[in-house]
């Protein structure tokens, strides 16, 4: 079965309201996404989905000189023709078979897969509503990113008021506690939480170090991203549990095979709408190791791009017995969403940085610099009523001021100066 087209389009999916208030000034060019039709010489189609803007590997340019006129079955596991292709092969080539991708990939070791619910840092209150959504959708878990300009302790417990017992938090650092001597005795105080229930790269990966000493004092999972620092030394120095696993399907089920050698968890963070969502499903169905909620944000877009819309169950999703990936692609949806552009910038802005005694740090920098720039800049480990607010372009002279003035060095100020 040879290919006879490839046809790549482009949607601008709006986030959710609530996530658009925080991720609008972060990760707008995460609602671009680069669906893949791909159609057989015998009428069958594929579909798969990239998000261009953070995938493990875009579609390279000339994709379609690589692959028309080539049989799909020979190309199904190159993982560099792009996530989006990918998956669209693997639906070509399953409903040709007549078999859910799944049976494609290895033997069937669950029928629901776990996942959880996704989203960035936020103020108490931005916790509490993302949680309270997440269990409101049938979900038990999210994975949230933890900075160490917010108060945690406040944030979880805003959490605690509007979830159900058994909920439960996975807390991503990004590296931002920068060494062992802050992240231990920070980690040790969110231990009186039971809602917390595992911590992703508190200090950066390759303080080898450092999280062999967290992982020894911490009574909390401890995830690291698979193969930093290399997977050799991860295992020999044993300074993790479990991983992340963010790959093409060659490259995923190596990883995958390694962590079952070695008997560690992970989860599957595949980054996607409603179509990469089912993909995890077949890829989580197979992995014995996969026992740990998948990511694949789907819950921070507000079209999932297929129907009927996937449902998620106490905390699980179900992977299907359909042919291919087992979902339909809304069509409304993609004429909706149709955009002729690739990138979005996000609106100009500073975050200020306040704290109790009454001290603001203006920081012109991104949200993605902030997780170096804040711990350079000497600043507390989740201080007590500290918080960090966006400050939008109002267009006025002293913003613009203001902003000059934070590109070169961080601004403080008291509060009574702001």
């Amino acid at each position: 079965m040879k290919i006879k087209t490839i046809e790549l389009i482009n949607l601008d999916v709006p986030f959710t309201p609530h996530s658009q208030k925080h991720l609008g000034y972060w990760l707008p060019h995460w609602r671009i996404h680069q669906i893949c039709h791909i159609t057989l010489e015998n009428g069958i189609e594929g579909w798969g989905e990239t998000i261009p803007n953070y995938t493990w590997a875009k579609v390279p340019g000339d994709i379609e000189d690589r692959i028309v006129g080539r049989p799909a079955a020979e190309l199904m596991w190159d993982d560099s023709l792009g996530a989006g292709v990918q998956m669209a092969l693997f639906d070509a080539i399953a409903k040709a078979q007549g078999v859910p991708i799944y049976r494609l990939l290895g033997t069937k070791v669950r029928d629901w897969c776990p996942i959880s619910w996704w989203n960035m840092d936020m103020p108490p209150e931005g916790w509490a509503e993302e949680c309270r959504q997440a269990a409101q959708a049938g979900y038990t878990s999210s994975k949230l990113k933890a900075r160490p300009w917010f108060d945690l302790h406040a944030a979880i417990q805003a959490v605690q008021k509007v979830v159900p017992p058994g909920f439960h938090l996975d807390l991503d650092y990004n590296g931002t506690l920068a060494n062992s001597a802050n992240a231990i005795p920070h980690l040790r105080e969110l231990e009186a939480y039971p809602e917390v229930a595992m911590i992703e790269t508190p200090i950066p990966q390759n303080d080898v170090a450092g999280n062999k000493q967290i992982r020894n004092l911490i009574a909390r999972p401890i995830a690291m991203h698979y193969n930093n620092p290399p997977i050799e030394t991860t295992m020999k120095e044993d300074v993790t549990d479990g991983f992340v696993i963010c790959a093409g399907a060659s490259r995923l089920l190596k990883q995958a095979s390694v962590c079952e050698q070695w008997n560690k968890p992970f989860w599957l963070q595949l980054v996607g709408s409603g179509i990469t969502t089912a993909w995890a499903a077949h890829l989580g169905a197979v992995l014995p190791q996969a026992k740990w909620p998948a990511i694949t944000c789907m819950n921070i877009w507000e079209h999932q791009l297929v129907k009927p819309a996937i449902e998620v169950r106490g905390g699980f999703y179900r992977v299907t017995e359909t042919p291919g990936l087992g979902v339909e692609i809304d069509p409304a949806a993609l004429e909706q969403y149709a955009a002729d552009y690739t990138w979005i910038d996000p609106p100009r802005h500073l975050y200020a940085y306040r704290r109790k005694s009454g001290e603001v740090t203006y920081y012109a920098c991104t949200k993605q610099d902030m997780h170096h720039v804040y711990p350079e800049d000497a600043q507390p480990i989740s201080e007590p009523d500290s918080s960090l607010d966006v400050i939008e372009d109002d267009g006025t002279e002293a913003f613009d001021k203001l902003y000059s003035e934070s590109q070169k060095s961080p601004v403080r100020k008291k509060t009574r100066e702001a």
